[in-house]
């Protein structure tokens, strides 16, 4: 999983749980419901434009508000392939992790629409014409979850290797 090939979503600073899930559709457990109206609190279009594999370009403190894990799950499920973020809230990075949904951060410049290359394992985002942009590398815990699917199935594998 270490290299995401997508295109680009691009979005503005400070995009909160809110806006990637309303809270409208929390009632539900069904992550199919969340994917089907992420992104719907910033951009009611999203979902009927955006592809399997695209990809999040946001500024900084992207998933800010509540900690609520239905945002990163309505994006995973989608089927964003990554979230790149000059910055991410806290909880909402942990949660991302969590769930298995790659994300890095990292300043770029990019319109809507380029198609990218994100390199977990350097840390970095290339772009055809603009360059590489070097950001920062998760440790590799963190990389090790995520290529795990997140931390329920990475500690299964590990209680099985254990065992």
């Amino acid at each position: 999983m270490s290299l995401i090939i997508g295109r680009v979503w691009k979005f503005g600073d400070n995009v909160n749980t809110d806006e990637i899930i309303p809270g409208k559709y929390l009632r539900s457990k069904d992550v199919q419901i969340f994917a089907a109206h992420a992104m719907e609190g910033i951009n009611p279009e999203f979902t009927k434009k955006f592809r399997f594999g695209d990809i999040i370009v946001a500024g900084t403190n992207f998933g800010c508000g509540s900690s609520r894990e239905q945002a990163p799950l309505a994006l995973k499920y989608a089927g964003v392939s990554c979230v790149i973020a000059k910055s991410f809230a806290r909880i909402f990075f942990r949660n991302a992790i969590n769930i298995g949904l790659p994300l890095i951060e990292v300043d770029i410049e990019c319109q809507e629409g380029d198609k990218v290359k994100v390199d977990l394992a350097k840390g970095e985002v290339i772009i055809s014409e603009k360059g590489t942009f070097k950001g920062n590398k998760l440790p590799d815990f963190l990389l090790e979850i995520l290529n795990d699917g997140g931390l329920v199935a990475h500690r299964k594998k590990v209680n099985k290797e254990q065992n």
